[in-house]
C-alpha cells in the first residue's frame, strides 16, 4: 500500500519540480492578451528575471516582422504604437489637427485591430501597447481609451493591453495626479498603465529632450515610491519607467552613463516602506546601444519590459540597403539588366521582394533583443 501511494504521488512530486512556463499563466493563449493574463505574464517575467521587449511599429509589415520573430522563438512579445507612428499607420495624408489628433487615434486603433486580426495565427501571446503620450498628446490618449471602452462593452476586454502616459516633463505631483486620474478610468477594464518619472534624454518621435539637465535623467527612491503610493491604491497594474540615465536613440557603448544599479535601490526603498519584496515593476526606455551588463543588472532589479525602436528601424532599412546593393544592376529600370537589354526586372522591384528583405533583417534584430532580455526558452 505504501508503495502504491508513493507511485500515485510521483506525478505530483515531479510536477512540483518542473519550472513553470509562461503558457502556465492562467488564461494564457495565442493572440492578444489583456487584464489578468497580461499582468500575469509581467509577473512571470519579473519572478524569472527576464523582460519582454516592446517594438515600435509603424506598418503592418513591421508588425508582421515582430510577430514572426516571436513565433520563431515561441515567446511573448509586445507591439507598441507611438503617436507619430499611429498617424503613419493610417496614412500621413489624413488630417491630424493639433489638439484633436484624429489621425493618430485612427491609426492606433487600426494598428491594434490589425494585431488582433493576425496575432493568434502566429501562436504566441501578444500585448498591444501605446507608447509615450506627453501632456500635449492627451487627446490621442482619450481617443484610444474611448475605443477601449467601446471594445470592452462588446468583448469584456479592452482593445489595447496597456497604455503609456509620459508626463515626466511636468512637476512630479501633477504627473502622478494625472496618471492616477487615468488609471481610475482604466482599472474597470483591468488595463495596465505605464508611466514615466524622471526624463529619458535624446530625441524620440518628435519629442526632444536632448538639452535636459543631467539631474533630471536620474530618479530618486523617493520619487519612485511616490508613484507607488499614488497608484497602488487604485490598481496593482502599473509599471514605472524610472530614469537611470536613459537616452533615446543609438550611441556608441559607453557614451551613455546608465546607472541601472539605481533600480535595485528603488526596490530596496520600496521594500522597506511596504514590507513586500521587490514590489515595483520597471520599464527600460532608451535601450538601443546599451551595454549587455547594464541590461543584466536592470533585469535583476525588476525590469519587465524594454522598448526597442532605433535598432529595429536600422535593421529594417539595412535589409533594403543590402538588397539594393546586391541587385543594383537589376534596379535601374523596368527593362534591361546584365542578362540582356530586353530582360524585365519586375521580380526585383516588386515591393513584396524588397519589403520582405527588410522584414527578414528586422526579424533577426527582434530575436537578438529577446536574447539580450532573456526572453527565450531554455
Amino acid at each position: 500500500q505504501d508503495l502504491a501511494r508513493a507511485q500515485r504521488a510521483l506525478p505530483q512530486i515531479a510536477e512540483a519540480f518542473i519550472p513553470m512556463a509562461f503558457w502556465d499563466v492562467p488564461g494564457c493563449k495565442a493572440g492578444v492578451v489583456t487584464g489578468d493574463v497580461a499582468w500575469g505574464i509581467m509577473k512571470y517575467a519579473k519572478e524569472r528575471n527576464f523582460a519582454i521587449p516592446a517594438f515600435n511599429c509603424t506598418t503592418s509589415s513591421t508588425v508582421n516582422a515582430v510577430l514572426e520573430a516571436g513565433r520563431e522563438l515561441n515567446r511573448p512579445i509586445i507591439i507598441q504604437f507611438s503617436e507619430g507612428g499611429s498617424a503613419f499607420f493610417s496614412g500621413k495624408a489624413l488630417p491630424n489637427d493639433k489638439g484633436v489628433l484624429q489621425n493618430s487615434i485612427l491609426g492606433a486603433v487600426a494598428g491594434a485591430k490589425y494585431v488582433r486580426s493576425v496575432a493568434a495565427a502566429y501562436g504566441i501571446p501578444v500585448l498591444v501597447h501605446s507608447d509615450h503620450c506627453a501632456k500635449k498628446l492627451l487627446p490621442w490618449f482619450d481617443g484610444m481609451l474611448e475605443a477601449d471602452e467601446a471594445f470592452f462593452a462588446a468583448h469584456k476586454e479592452p482593445l489595447f493591453s496597456s497604455h503609456m502616459l509620459d508626463l515626466s516633463e511636468e512637476p512630479d505631483e501633477e504627473n502622478i495626479a494625472i496618471c492616477a486620474k487615468y488609471l481610475k478610468r482604466m482599472a474597470p477594464m483591468n488595463q495596465i498603465l505605464e508611466m514615466e518619472i524622471g526624463i529619458t534624454g535624446g530625441v524620440e518621435d518628435g519629442v526632444d529632450n536632448s538639452g535636459v539637465s543631467k539631474e533630471k535623467l536620474y530618479s530618486t527612491p523617493e520619487d519612485v515610491f511616490a508613484v507607488y503610493e499614488g497608484l497602488n491604491p487604485i490598481s496593482e497594474k502599473f509599471t514605472i519607467a524610472a530614469a537611470f540615465g536613459n537616452v533615446h536613440g543609438v550611441y556608441k557603448p559607453g557614451n551613455v552613463k546608465l546607472q541601472p544599479e539605481l533600480l535595485a535601490k528603488f526596490q530596496e526603498y520600496a521594500t522597506q516602506k511596504t514590507g513586500k519584496d521587490k514590489p515595483l515593476f520597471f520599464v527600460f526606455h532608451g535601450g538601443s546601444g546599451s551595454e549587455k551588463s547594464d541590461i543584466a543588472t536592470a533585469l535583476a532589479s525588476g525590469v519587465v519590459k524594454m522598448n526597442v525602436d532605433t535598432d529595429t528601424q536600422w535593421a529594417y532599412w539595412e535589409g533594403l540597403l543590402n538588397f539594393y546593393k546586391s541587385k543594383e544592376a537589376y534596379l535601374q529600370g523596368q527593362i534591361g539588366n546584365p542578362e540582356g537589354e530586353d530582360k524585365p526586372n519586375k521580380s526585383y522591384y516588386d515591393p513584396r521582394k524588397w519589403v520582405r528583405e527588410s522584414e527578414l533583417s528586422m526579424v533577426k534584430r527582434v530575436k537578438e533583443a529577446c536574447v539580450d532580455l532573456k526572453n527565450v526558452n531554455a
